[in-house]
């Protein structure tokens, strides 16, 4: 080993740091499974705080779902190779459990109604449909059903949210909206940003300026929407004292990315995963995997502190897609970039994309990705799989177009499950599937 190299070693080595890797390590703890998590923590920032189970198929119709579950029992009907065709019922739900259960221990509570999905007011106005919501965004929900009369407030020069354009935006499914534009208490900034607010207001007095501001403008609302920025990592705590010096339901709407609740999703994962004794590396790069000669895996990973070996007995893939790294494409094609494995796509690029760039059945680049066994292993040219301790969860999985059908969370969460519980340890002690 070259000098100054650090070697790690562990029973799993999942490589990403998106819901699905950060899924599949908390799936991992709750098997007592020695895990370490390899990504850089870019993507994540993206996440809405919403998460999708099912609400689109077929995308050639653009049939929208109420229940998530009868819209996966068509989806598996019609379409036998995506990756929710291998992955039970029984165990998204278990798996969906398994991580609100997670994430309400770490102060970031979460509504849904188990049968069915709801609709959610987020930033432009449009209206979206999820499976479940943060806990202050839930009285949005009630609010748009019941269309209360509501003050949706904005505040100086924060980008990308503009009350106004929401009220207008919703009118006609929503009438009688107000809005007020207000000057945010703790300090005056030449451009605020969402994380800067939310900072702020783990002030108690940011709070209460707040707080009389918006009573101020109240008037006859019933409900109040606010940009997603209460709290960064007191959340619930500065969400319900703000709702009580209000007196009346608050609501957050999510923003534009990079997201305040993306933040909040990743700080609830790193704390919680830390303390069930998975080793985290968020700043790390994986820049080659190697198998070894006894069945094991050798990867080398960059860091600022330098250059790393982690020994493991199994990889698990949660990559993502051309964001997350785990896809690269240019004029030949597109490739997986860590193992060069086999990649599902259209055979000519040409054929990548439609000629509507806006078309709602999506492109067919967005099915690409890797093809893999019902043990979530991903199979080589010749069909069989690649390493049979060789995982693949999440958005990097071919014949899915997660963003178009309204369920990127609910592929994350319950492929990484799957992929976890395909793991068997190679002294076959340890690894009871668990919640």
């Amino acid at each position: 080993m070259p000098t100054g190299v650090k070697e790690i070693g562990c029973e799993l080595a999942i490589i990403g740091a998106g819901i699905a890797g950060l899924s599949a390590a908390l799936f991992a703890a709750h098997r007592g499974i020695e895990t370490v998590l390899v990504g850089e923590t870019g993507e994540i920032l993206f996440a809405s705080g919403l998460m999708d189970l099912l609400a689109v198929h077929p995308l050639e119709e653009g049939k929208t779902w109420d229940d998530p579950w009868a819209a996966l029992t068509a989806l598996r009907r019609d379409i036998p190779e995506h990756p929710f065709a291998r992955t039970p019922t029984a165990d998204v739900a278990a798996a969906f459990d398994a991580l609100l259960a997670f994430l309400k221990n770490q102060g970031l509570p979460y509504r849904r109604r188990p049968d069915r999905n709801v609709e959610v007011p987020v930033a432009m106005g449009a209206v979206k449909r999820t499976y479940c919501t943060p806990e202050t965004v839930w009285n949005g929900v009630r609010a748009l059903e019941e269309k209360q009369p509501c003050l949706i407030v904005d505040f100086d020069q924060l980008r990308g949210f503009s009350a106004r354009q929401i009220a207008s935006t919703l009118e006609p499914r929503w009438p009688g909206l107000r809005t007020a534009r207000l000057p945010f208490p703790g300090g005056t900034f030449s451009q605020q940003y969402a994380e800067q607010l939310a900072m702020a207001l783990e002030a108690p007095r940011n709070r209460a300026s707040l707080a009389c501001d918006i009573r101020a403008c109240l008037g006859t609302a019933r409900s109040v929407g606010l940009p997603a920025v209460l709290g960064l990592y007191r959340t619930e705590m500065i969400f319900e004292d703000l709702q009580k010096r209000i007196g009346v339901p608050l609501f957050e709407i999510p923003i534009l990315p990079p997201s305040v609740a993306g933040l909040r999703l990743q700080d609830a994962f790193h704390r919680g995963l830390a303390a069930k004794g998975v080793r985290l590396l968020p700043h790390h790069r994986v820049r080659g995997i190697r198998y070894e000669h006894n069945g094991h895996f050798i990867l080398d990973i960059t860091a600022l502190d330098g250059e790393h070996t982690l020994n493991a007995d199994a990889v698990a893939l949660a990559s993502g897609r051309f964001l997350g790294g785990g896809l690269r494409g240019d004029r030949n094609g597109v490739r997986e970039t860590l193992l060069d494995l086999p990649v599902y796509q259209p055979k000519e690029r040409a054929a990548w994309h439609r000629q509507d760039f806006l078309d709602p059945r999506g492109h067919p680049v967005n099915a690409a990705g890797l093809i893999i066994d019902d043990q979530f292993r991903p199979l080589g040219h010749d069909g069989q799989p690649v390493h049979e301790r060789l995982f693949a969860a999440g958005s990097v999985l071919a014949h899915q177009n997660w963003m178009r059908s309204k369920c990127g969370v609910g592929l994350s969460v319950a492929t990484a499950y799957a992929a976890v519980n395909a793991y068997q340890p190679i002294d076959g002690t340890r690894g009871e599937p668990g919640r």
